[in-house]
């Protein structure tokens, strides 16, 4: 039987937790736009912390309502389950698409 090289999850192909893609993915996080990202995002949580909004280990998502990391406006956060705050970008795609027609 092949090796399995891809898989499906939630209609999103991904790769094997390989050897070579966890390098690949250790590279890609080590950029300096990504550090920048990422420290963006972590200062809005901690930002929502320090209102009592979140508390560590809730399971829940600092949204970004204009998906702008660098906007750190209390207007632009909120508070989202992991799995809605993950679906936003599909179904804004999908409005965009509709007022294109």
């Amino acid at each position: 039987m092949p090796k399995k090289t891809t898989t499906r999850r939630n209609g999103v192909t991904t790769r094997p937790n390989t050897k070579a893609r966890q390098a690949a993915q250790r590279k890609y996080n080590s950029k300096p736009e990504q550090i920048k990202r990422r420290a963006q995002r972590n200062a809005a949580r901690a930002k929502l912390m320090k209102a009592g909004k979140v508390r560590k280990g809730d399971g829940k998502d600092v949204d970004h309502k204009n998906h702008n990391t660098a906007d750190m406006s209390t207007k632009n956060l909120r508070i989202q389950s992991p799995s809605k705050n993950r679906s936003n970008d599909s179904q804004e795609r999908k409005a965009a698409r509709k007022t294109m027609k």
